[in-house]
């Protein structure tokens, strides 16, 4: 199978999140706040425990959801590279 052009790929942002929470809080808090289709959209990954990656175009709507809980963005990076410096 043929692999996608990096212009078809799906562009991430990765998010440092700061708090005490786990994997299923992240979760309940985007699905509460944006909904089913705004969780498929956004489409978030665990990249590690305190690094969310989501779509570029959703990041606004992911960290308001996040933002109602006790859960801190606290950088949001388009590289990991760039989010560990």
């Amino acid at each position: 199978m043929k692999s996608l052009k990096p212009s078809m790929r799906e562009k991430k942002r990765y998010l440092l999140l700061k708090g005490d929470f786990s994997k299923q809080d992240i979760e309940n808090a985007i699905m509460h706040y944006i909904g089913a289709l705004g969780y498929a959209k956004a489409s978030p990954i665990f990249i590690s425990k305190n690094v969310l990656a989501v779509n570029r175009a959703e990041v606004d709507k992911v960290k308001a959801s996040l933002a109602l809980t006790d859960i801190r963005v606290t950088k949001v990076s388009g590289t990991l590279k760039g989010l560990r410096s």
